[in-house]
C-alpha cells in the first residue's frame, strides 16, 4: 500500500470493511455538526429593490450601492427602527447592498427573524432614497441651481407671449397669418421639448426620482448556513477524514508485506507458501474485554488494508503445499529431525498454519509450536531441537519486530532454518450445515503462553 497508488478499489475496501466505523463516524460528525448550529442562531435574508432611473454609468452604480450601505444611512435607519440594543454599528454589519442589471440597487438585510430580515431591508431602502433626494437638492453653487429655475421662467414667459401673438394675429383670413401662427405653435412646441430634454438630463431630477419597487419579501426559509447544512457538512467532513486517515495509515505502514522482504528481515531463507481458509471469524482476536467487544463490534478487529482472499485450489492443492514444505524440512534437518516452529502472538493465520503443518508432517519432522509476543520476544531455550522455523502472514509485522524475533531465536541458541509465509483463501465449496467442515485447520493440543511456553 505505501508503494501503490490508490486506486477506487481501495477505497470501496475501505467502505466495506469499515462500514460500521464509518457509520459511527458519520453520526458523531452529525451531532457535532448539530452542537455547531446551536452557537449560531438562526438568520433570515430578504432584499427590497430600488429603481434609478435615468441613464446611469456601472461606476456611477456601484457609488451608489456604497452609498445605500454608509453609515449616514444605517444610522438613520437604526434610529427609525429604534431596536433596544441595537445601533447603527451593529446593522452595517447585517446590511449589504449591490448594483443589478436595469439600474437597480438591491439592498439586503438580515436579521434573527424573518419579520426584523423585512423591516431592515424596507427601512434601508427607505432612507437611501430620501438621503439620494436631499443630496440632490443640496447644491453648493447658488448660480448653478438658480440657473435651470430662471430658463423654465423665461421659457413660461415666452410661451405666454406666443399665445398673445397668435390672439393677435388675423386668425384665419389670410395666408400671411395663418403662416404666423403655424410657426408660432413650432416655436411653443421645440420649446417644451427642449425643456423635457433638458429635465431628463438634469442629474439632480434622476436622483430626486428614486423609488422603492415595494416592500420586501417576508423570507420563508433561514439564510445559509442552516442547520441543516451544518449537519450534512459534519458528517460529509467526519466520513471524508476517516478514510484519508486509513489511506494515511496504510502510506505510512512499515509492515513488511512480501515474501522475500520477511525472509530478508529475518536473515533466512524462504522455504515456501503456505494457505489457509478465510474464516475471519475465527481469525479474530480472542477475549471478553470490552475493549475487544467494542473492536469487534465496530469492525476493526480485522485488518481492511490486506487484499481480497484468492480462490482456493482445494484442500488437496494446500495438502499438497504442507507436504512439499514436510519435505524440505526433512532434507534441511539432520536425524532426529525436531525442529521449533516460531508463531509471532496474534497471528491467527499463521497459527492455525502451524497446526496444519503439525498434523501433516505426523511426527517426521517433529514439531514444537510456541506464541511469541514480538514486542517483548521471548523464545525457549534449545533443547532437542536442530533449529528454528519462524511461521507467520505477510502485512501484519515490521522489519524491525521481525530483527528482534530473529535475535531472540538466536540468543535462546536455535538457528532459524527457514521461513513460511501463510496466506488466506476463499473455499470453493460452502461448509456443510450438519457436518464438520472438511477443510479446517487441524487445532493445536495446546497454547504456548505469550514468553514462548512450549506446546
Amino acid at each position: 500500500m505505501s508503494d501503490d497508488t490508490i486506486r477506487l478499489v481501495t477505497i470501496g475496501r475501505i467502505l466495506r470493511r469499515r462500514r460500521r466505523l464509518l457509520a459511527l463516524l458519520v453520526v458523531v460528525g452529525a451531532l457535532v455538526g448539530y452542537g455547531t448550529s446551536l452557537l449560531f442562531p438562526p438568520r433570515y435574508t430578504t432584499s427590497a429593490s430600488v429603481l434609478l432611473p435615468g441613464q446611469w454609468e456601472e461606476r456611477e452604480l456601484l457609488t451608489q450601492a456604497e452609498i445605500a450601505t454608509s453609515s449616514v444611512v444605517v444610522d438613520r435607519a437604526a434610529a427609525a427602527l429604534a431596536w433596544p440594543g441595537v445601533d447603527g454599528g451593529e446593522l452595517r454589519d447585517q446590511v449589504s447592498a449591490k448594483a443589478a442589471d436595469g439600474n437597480i440597487i438591491r439592498i439586503s438585510g438580515t436579521a434573527d427573524t424573518p419579520e426584523r430580515a423585512q423591516r431592515l431591508s424596507d427601512q434601508v431602502a427607505q432612507q437611501f432614497v430620501a438621503f439620494a433626494a436631499r443630496l440632490a437638492g443640496d447644491n453648493g453653487d447658488p448660480a448653478a441651481a438658480a440657473g435651470p429655475e430662471a430658463l423654465r421662467k423665461a421659457v413660461e414667459q415666452t410661451n405666454r407671449r406666443i399665445t398673445d401673438l397668435a390672439e393677435a394675429a388675423d386668425p384665419g383670413r389670410t395666408v400671411e397669418s395663418v403662416q404666423a401662427r403655424t410657426d408660432l405653435e413650432k416655436l411653443r412646441t421645440t420649446l417644451l421639448e427642449a425643456m423635457r430634454k433638458l429635465d431628463e438630463a438634469d442629474p439632480a431630477s434622476n436622483k430626486a426620482n428614486m423609488v422603492v419597487m415595494g416592500p420586501a419579501a417576508r423570507p420563508t426559509g433561514e439564510a445559509a448556513p442552516t442547520r441543516t447544512q451544518f449537519v450534512v457538512a459534519g458528517a460529509l467532513l467526519f466520513f471524508l477524514l476517516a478514510v484519508v486517515g486509513h489511506l494515511t495509515a496504510a502510506r505510512v505502514s512499515r509492515r513488511l508485506r512480501t515474501a522475500p522482504e520477511i525472509a530478508a528481515a529475518l536473515g533466512s531463507a524462504l522455504l515456501g507458501t503456505v494457505d489457509v481458509p478465510d474464516e475471519r471469524h475465527a481469525r479474530r482476536p480472542h477475549g471478553r474485554d470490552r475493549r475487544t467487544a467494542l473492536r469487534r463490534l465496530l469492525g476493526v478487529d480485522t485488518r481492511w488494508d490486506v487484499p481480497d482472499p484468492q480462490p482456493s485450489d482445494g484442500e488437496a492443492g494446500r495438502r499438497i503445499r504442507y507436504r512439499r514444505l514436510c519435505a524440505r524440512l526433512r532434507d534441511r534437518l539432520p536425524v532426529p529431525r525436531r525442529l521449533l516452529v516460531v508463531v509471532p502472538e496474534g497471528d491467527e493465520t499463521g497459527r492455525l498454519a502451524a497446526g496444519q503443518l503439525v498434523a501433516e508432517a505426523g511426527g517426521d519432522p517433529l514439531l514444537r509450536v510456541v506464541e511469541v509476543a514480538v514486542s517483548r520476544p521471548l523464545v525457549p531455550d534449545r533443547d532437542t531441537e536442530s533449529g528454528a522455523l519462524v511461521l507467520l502472514s505477510a502485512g501484519d509485522w515490521t522489519a524491525a519486530e521481525l530483527t528482534g524475533l530473529a535475535e531472540a531465536c538466536a540468543d535462546a541458541g536455535h538457528d532459524v532454518v527457514g521461513v513460511v509465509v501463510a496466506g488466506t483463501v476463499r473455499s470453493r465449496a460452502a461448509r456443510s450445515a450438519d457436518g464438520p467442515p472438511d477443510e479446517a485447520a487441524p487445532a493445536l493440543a495446546g497454547r504456548g503462553h505469550a514468553t514462548g511456553g512450549a506446546v
